[in-house]
């Protein structure tokens, strides 16, 4: 028997627009049907375990997420940000109110669009040649799995010294598919660990920011020129803490 309770749900349109995504994912249509968090998924955001875990936000995701044979991790950071700002909205409204340098403001959630950047269909690997060594490599956006695979590989380099910092390094070893022709892991690693010149690795990531599919997250505050990303801070999805 159908039940006579009905949950609306919204249509969340997504930055990649699902090219990048094989042709019998349903993350190929480019977009995924959302449900509104009721009271149950309010139970997930006071989860202990996932919030000290750091998987919370991923677990409320997932329960909103009603397109039916979706690999959560396969969607591509920028899709998954979409989804997110979605949720939030759908969740508690599309007022986000926080506190940058000293100062409340206050920003329409619904008016954040997607970026506009030009995507082939086809494969997620993209090519750049290094500015200064003129190395050529490919790189690939990354998805939720190779987020949690950075994550875990930091927090074990962490144990291993506490006074590391790796975050650059580690990113770029998940990003990159190949240097000059090379694909293993092993040579990509070396590569960056080595050979890679700081003035590549920043012009790699000025470039991949702008071919990236996303949303648009600047803002622009007063007196900040050129606009800065929107601090996602404990009140987006706590909004009375």
């Amino acid at each position: 028997m159908e039940s006579q309770f009905k949950i609306p749900t919204e249509t969340v349109q997504l930055p990649s627009k699902g090219l990048l995504y094989p042709k019998d994912s349903p993350l190929s249509k480019g977009e995924v049907e959302m449900k509104y968090m009721t009271a149950k998924e309010e139970d997930i955001l006071t989860n202990n375990n996932y919030i000290s875990n750091g998987t919370v936000i991923d677990k409320l995701l997932q329960a909103l997420i009603i397109t039916e044979g979706i690999n959560f991790n396969d969607l591509l950071i920028g899709d998954k940000n979409a989804i997110m700002i979605a949720a939030r909205i759908l969740s508690y409204g599309k007022d986000y109110v926080f506190n940058f340098g000293g100062k409340e403001y206050t920003v329409d959630l619904t008016g954040l669009k997607n970026k506009e950047v030009d995507i082939k269909e086809g494969k997620n690997e993209f090519e750049f040649t290094l500015p200064k060594s003129e190395n050529k490599v490919t790189f690939k956006f990354l998805t939720h799995k190779d987020e949690r695979e950075i994550e875990n590989e930091m927090k074990g380099l962490k144990k291993l010294n506490k006074d590391s910092s790796t975050e650059t390094t580690t990113r770029l070893k998940h990003t990159l598919t190949s240097v000059n022709g090379l694909v293993e892991k092993k040579d990509i690693r070396e590569f960056v660990d080595k050979y890679l010149l700081a003035a590549d690795a920043r012009a790699l990531r000025k470039f991949m920011v702008t071919v990236t599919p996303d949303v648009d997250l600047v803002f622009y505050p007063d007196g900040v020129s050129g606009g800065v990303d929107l601090p996602i801070g404990i009140g987006f999805f706590w909004p009375d803490v």
